[in-house]
């Protein structure tokens, strides 16, 4: 990805959706374009050697990967998003694809939940690994966004008090 590229993990969670909406709003004044990556792994790989295979092919489950994304960023955009927004799915651990497409991108912006037990870390395994490995800014946006969520401003611009 090019510098002016913010990269968005989705999954089609909720979290997913706002880390979206984060990123529509912050691209504008960072003047970057967004790229929505879904990965997504064969069904029978998490399966064991002795369970029935799903029935569905490659390609069907390539399809339905697609589809997670198509519907991930209309439900979080709309329709007709004031932006572009170039979507890739990418079969794969999420983890290795999202770093590959954020590598040299502006940033990596994923979602993450709240777990409700405080003993739970308070994220997951796939922003975890990212913020681990990332060689950009990785943001994890959470699933619900406070009222007034902070916004990023060019070094350049002061910000408002």
């Amino acid at each position: 990805m090019d510098e002016n590229t913010i990269v968005v993990g989705v999954d089609g969670s909720a979290a997913s959706a706002a880390a979206l909406r984060w990123a529509a709003a912050q691209a504008p004044a960072l003047d970057a374009r967004i790229v929505a990556v879904h990965a997504w792994e064969r069904s029978l790989h998490h399966r064991a050697p002795y369970a029935p295979a799903t029935g569905e092919s490659a390609e069907q489950e390539r399809g339905n990967a697609s589809l997670v994304l198509e519907r991930a960023v209309t439900a979080a955009l709309g329709a007709h998003p004031a932006m572009p927004v170039s979507t890739v799915v990418v079969q794969g651990p999420a983890v290795p694809a999202l770093l590959h497409y954020a590598d040299h991108a502006l940033l990596l912006a994923l979602g993450h939940h709240h777990h409700p037990d405080p003993a739970m870390p308070p994220i997951g395994p796939t922003v975890r690994g990212c913020m681990r490995n990332a060689t950009v800014p990785v943001v994890a946006v959470p699933a619900e966004l406070p009222s007034r969520s902070p916004t990023v401003r060019p070094a350049n611009q002061a910000a408002s008090v």
